[in-house]
This record gives C-alpha cells, structure tokens and sequence, in this order.
C-alpha cells in the first residue's frame, strides 16, 4: 500500500509504487505541486465528458473548507479509494496535501477491503453498498457521484461512521453542500458559497472560485440553512400536462421496491408521454399496490419494463437518458 504523509516534509522521489493505480497516484501529485493550472474532466452523467482548466488556489480553498466543515485535523488520517481520472479522487490528494494529512491508498474497487481504521475518506454509493461491512472503520465518510438510494441511507443510519451525503460538480469542484444521514433532511451549504433558485426553481451556484453564477438543470428548494434536492429540471416528465418529478416518485416507491428501478416515460397518444416503471434485471411488482400510495393517477406508474442492466456512469450514476432513449420505440 503506498503511504503519504503530508504532515511530514515530502519528496516525490521517496515513494514508489507498486500499481499503477499507485503510479497515478504519484504522478498526479507531482503536477499538482509542479502546476498553476490542473486539467480535470467531467464524469458526463448529464452529457458528453469535458475537460475543464481549474486553478490551484481554487482546489486549495475547497480543500479547506471541506477540512474545515468537517473539523479535519492535521495528521489525521485519510483513505483514497477512487480513480485518479476525475475530480473526486485527485481532490481526496490535494485534501491529504493541503490540510497534512497522512494519505493511504488502495485500488479503487466497487467491493473494498478496508485494511485499518481511517478518519476519512471518500465513496461512491456503490462501493458504500457493496463493502457496507467494512464501512464502521472510517470516522467520517463523505458519499458523492450519485444520489444516496432509500435503502442504503437507512443501513447508514445504523453504524457509528459520520456519513455525508454530497452535492455538487467538477465546475464546482466537487461539494458546495453536504447533509449529515440521519441528521439531516436538508444540504448545507459550505461556507463562501451562494445559492438562488430561477424561474423554473433550478438551482443557481456562486462559488468563491468565479465572479459568474453557474446555473443548474437542479430542482431544489431552499430552506432556512441550505436546499432540498428534487432531481433535475430535464428529468421531468409531462404526462396529460401534468409535470412530474421522477425522483419524487421513486423516493415513494422505494420502500416497495427491493432492487434498482427508475421512473420514466414512454409516448403516449392520449397521455403524450406515459408513467413506465423500468426494473432492473427480473422481480416480482405489483403495480396495484401502488395505487393505494399517495400518488396522484398521473404518477403511479402504468406499465412495468425490465432491462438486464442499468446504463451507469464510472461513479455509478444511472444514466436516465440513455434509458429514455432505449424505451423509444
């Protein structure tokens, strides 16, 4: 395992990996410490990919206000255990940097074995679920990439670790908002940032790091100490000229729904675009059941289509589109 402490005065040269997850790791802080400008790509969840220009000031300050919002100390210790190839990794190194603490990393896998006890660290929801036995040996644990499902919240809820739900982009340099599981029901936003809603109540973003407001495809709303997060603007569906927010009702059925699934929409000659339940691989619905929930007629779904796998991101985001565009007849 190749071992970083930051706390420590650092010679690149005094490292050597044994991977070449390892080796990415190294060269990524030796351009990091060599480097005004770092070049970062976007994970293309909500399009193609894009390569974006960050400074190293600005990488600095949100690696200090995430130490600070979590009362990271200096030589605490820090697991990376996600790919160098986009933001979220590489920020997990210039956190370990910037703040001195001691960085240990293991090959990013969906299923993790956790060798020791961490102060922090960083996940995926899937690698959450998939190495959830493992996760009690990490005090604080930061969750981004895709949204926290139902039922992995809840297993959250039951172990010691302080669990965070993320919001944010690579524009925004990883996190403007977390929420504590189990704590709280709203994001709170990070100091130094600023927050307003548009016509449509997509979410609007001013960082520290940009003069401009970013404009979102995010429906939230915004409460007394940060927003509530409702699922994005191109997400919603019009059916008989009714709007309906999928992730709305997908938080309703969850309860009733053991595995994967999402909300989304067929044509329609009478609806002009109809409710479908999309399941992934084979189980049992009973879509009568879900009538009987508080659903409006328009909401409950109307038909129940299986596919064998999700279309996901590289952090395991489902990608909504892509499943749109294979329902099309």
């Amino acid at each position: 395992m190749l071992i970083i402490d930051f706390s420590k005065p650092f010679k690149i040269s005094e490292n050597q990996a044994t991977n070449e997850f390892e080796q990415s790791v190294l060269d990524f802080i030796e351009y990091y410490l060599c480097h005004d400008k770092i070049l970062v790509q976007t994970s293309g969840s909500t399009g193609e990919p894009k390569d974006l220009v960050l400074s190293k000031k600005n990488m600095q300050l949100s690696a200090k206000l995430t130490g600070n919002f979590l009362s990271l100390k200096k030589n605490n210790s820090a697991l990376l255990c996600l790919p160098m190839s986009y933001i979220a990794g590489k920020m997990m190194v210039v956190r370990a940097i910037e703040l001195k603490l001691k960085l240990y990393c293991i090959p990013p896998k969906i299923k993790l074995q956790i060798p020791d006890n961490y102060d922090f660290a960083a996940m995926t929801p899937a690698q959450c679920e998939a190495s959830y036995s493992e996760l009690g040996k990490i005090k604080k644990l930061i969750i981004g990439g895709a949204a926290v499902k139902f039922d992995l919240r809840k297993k959250l809820e039951k172990i010691s670790t302080d669990c965070y739900e993320t919001y944010g982009m690579t524009e925004t340099i990883t996190h403007i908002a977390m929420r504590k599981i189990g704590q709280d029901r709203s994001f709170k936003v990070l100091p130094q940032m600023e927050i307003k809603t548009g016509e449509k109540g997509n979410l609007h973003i001013k960082t520290p790091y940009s003069d401009n407001w970013l404009e979102t495809n995010d429906l939230v709303e915004i409460t007394n100490d940060g927003f509530d997060f409702f699922g994005r603007l191109d997400d919603v569906i019009n059916s008989g000229g009714v709007k309906i927010n999928p992730e709305k009702v997908e938080n309703i059925l969850k309860p009733y729904i053991r595995g994967e699934f999402v909300i989304s929409s067929i044509s329609d000659e009478d609806w002009g675009e109809k409710i479908v339940l999309v399941v992934e691989q084979n189980q049992e619905v009973n879509l009568f059941k879900f009538s009987e929930l508080n659903l409006s007629k328009f909401e409950v779904p109307k038909e129940v289509i299986f596919l064998e796998k999700f279309p996901r991101t590289h952090s395991g985001k489902i990608q909504r589109k892509k499943i749109k565009e294979f329902l099309k007849p």
